[in-house]
């Protein structure tokens, strides 16, 4: 399938490859696309790979992009896209089950907020034993776009974060010329 259906972003982040070549979600699975971002692009991705039988969780802290995202999906005919406004700061505060998730992601997140481990630990808790957790997030260095160079989470400081929040690191993935990307699993 691809991205072909829902274009708009690949230049910097190829959805397709990350989240169904790389993380390997698949149809009937269940999906938190965690701090989703304005256009939900890998929410929207996802939702097309998981099909009916599945759901993707579209997870942020603007109600306002929340009901944009809802508007498109129902343009689109998606209704396995449930959106949940929280904010990943407040461990617990997201309203989804404990340990129900297959994968979850955080795409240009972690450097966003000020407080890492917690995003991590709430991103955990939500996963269930053997669940996949893909962190992409923004490369050291200078770039013509992107945050500041002293706003990056660097990868160390991730997989350490990661550790304390009960995940063990899987592989480290190509995530493009501007972003690495690390898959971790529940413990």
């Amino acid at each position: 399938m691809g991205d072909k259906k829902f274009p708009g972003g690949r230049e910097i982040l190829d959805a397709y490859g990350l989240l169904i070549r790389q993380l390997g979600i698949c149809s009937g699975a269940k999906v938190a696309d965690l701090g989703c971002g304005t256009t939900g692009y890998f929410a929207f991705q996802a939702a097309q790979e998981i099909g009916e039988t599945g759901i993707v969780y579209a997870v942020d802290i603007l109600k306002l992009i929340l009901r944009n995202i809802e508007n498109r999906a129902k343009m689109l005919g998606l209704n396995n896209i449930k959106t949940i406004w929280s904010n990943l700061e407040d461990y617990g505060a997201t309203e989804v089950h404990d340990g129900s998730v297959d994968y979850a992601f955080l795409i240009s997140v972690l450097f966003q907020n000020k407080k890492p481990e917690t995003i991590l630990r709430e991103s955990a808790r939500i996963m269930r034993r053997g669940g996949r957790l893909l962190v992409v997030d923004w490369k050291r260095g200078r770039f013509p776009f992107g945050p500041p160079a002293e706003m990056k989470i660097a990868q160390e400081k991730v997989r350490e974060l990661a550790l304390g929040a009960g995940l063990k690191e899987i592989k480290e993935i190509s995530a493009g010329k501007f972003h690495y990307g690390i898959i971790f699993e529940k413990l």
